[in-house]
């Protein structure tokens, strides 16, 4: 294992979140169980502050997590520079056969807990609590992900071998790689920015009409176009080289952390829009998310596409 402080602070991290959500794991499953808002019993009583408890050490471990998240791509580009190949954080997550799994458990969990506070935040809202078993029962299944998540972590960091040669995002991100990624640079740029800003047209038509599924859906495939066309595409106006495809590197410090930017944005934009799906149409009508989905979206489009369009202006050609 490599036992950089920054490993090591990570995985202390996650181990008092495990202890913690264990805590409000057993409590959720008691809350699930036993819930019953018309009882009157102290039994009850003592489940609703047991529920607050709960909820708190909940929001507490997603105020954390997400920071840390952005702290655990930071030390894998730092823990880059000790593995012989690598370049970027893109040679460490390719260490180990565990590494790309790992990653989307990451977003994915990320993802969940960001749902969990907007059941939560609509079930306060309410003096009925009507979603209180919901988002207890969501909970117990985010919890195992999440459990899984640590374990897969400690297992990658334990796996990396500091005297294996590793990938360069070069060699991984290109169109002459043998695994799966190489099947995106297939698709035609022209098709690519088409479905990139086309997907984005299809957000504003529906935030316009307020339909929640619609904008949901599109928010989800927004993610997955979104990325592709950033690795195919914006990437290398970003770094100026044509070859040059890793979602990794500009988010050094040679590229002003402007990755950070980047997907902060598409996470904001895209989390909100999917959110959406989990409030009725009346409370949606007039909910922020639908501003905020829209409004980090198009900060994402505007950043990413500043790039060529700044390119061609300063040296009048396309890469």
């Amino acid at each position: 294992m490599i036992l950089a402080p920054e490993v090591l602070a990570m995985l202390i991290l996650n181990i008092i979140f495990l202890f913690f959500g264990f805590i409000a794991f057993i409590l959720s499953i008691r809350i699930y169980l036993k819930w019953d808002l018309n009882s009157t019993s102290k039994f009850q009583y003592s489940l609703e502050k047991q529920s607050f408890l709960t909820a708190t050490i909940i929001k507490y471990i997603f105020a954390l997590k997400l920071p840390l998240f952005l702290f655990f791509i930071f030390t894998l580009d730092k823990i880059s520079n000790v593995l012989t190949g690598a370049m970027c954080a893109a040679g460490v997550v390719d260490a180990t056969e565990f590494g790309t799994y790992l990653f989307i458990l990451k977003i994915l969990n990320i993802y969940l807990f960001g749902f969990w506070l907007v059941i939560h935040y609509l079930d306060i809202k309410n003096e009925d609590l009507p979603y209180t078993r919901l988002k207890f029962g969501f909970f117990i299944i985010a919890f195992l992900i999440f459990a899984f998540e640590i374990i897969l972590e400690i297992i990658m960091f334990n796996a990396i071998d500091v005297d294996k040669m590793v990938s360069c995002c070069g060699t991984l991100y290109s169109s002459s790689a043998t695994s799966y990624i190489s099947n995106i640079f297939l698709i035609d740029t022209d098709i690519l920015l088409s479905l990139f800003y086309g997907n984005f047209l299809f957000i504003v038509l529906f935030y316009f009409l307020k339909q929640k599924e619609l904008f949901t859906i599109v928010n989800l495939t927004f993610i997955i176009i979104s990325i592709i066309s950033l690795i195919t595409f914006f990437g290398t106006y970003i770094y100026e080289l044509p070859t040059h495809h890793c979602p990794f590197c500009f988010l050094q410090k040679d590229y002003y952390y402007v990755g950070y930017l980047i997907y902060t944005l598409l996470f904001l934009g895209t989390f909100n829009g999917l959110t959406t799906v989990f409030v009725n149409h009346q409370e949606t009508a007039n909910n922020r998310v639908y501003n905020i989905s829209l409004l980090f979206n198009f900060l994402y489009v505007l950043l990413v596409s500043a790039y060529p369009i700044i390119y061609f202006i300063r040296n009048g050609v396309w890469l």
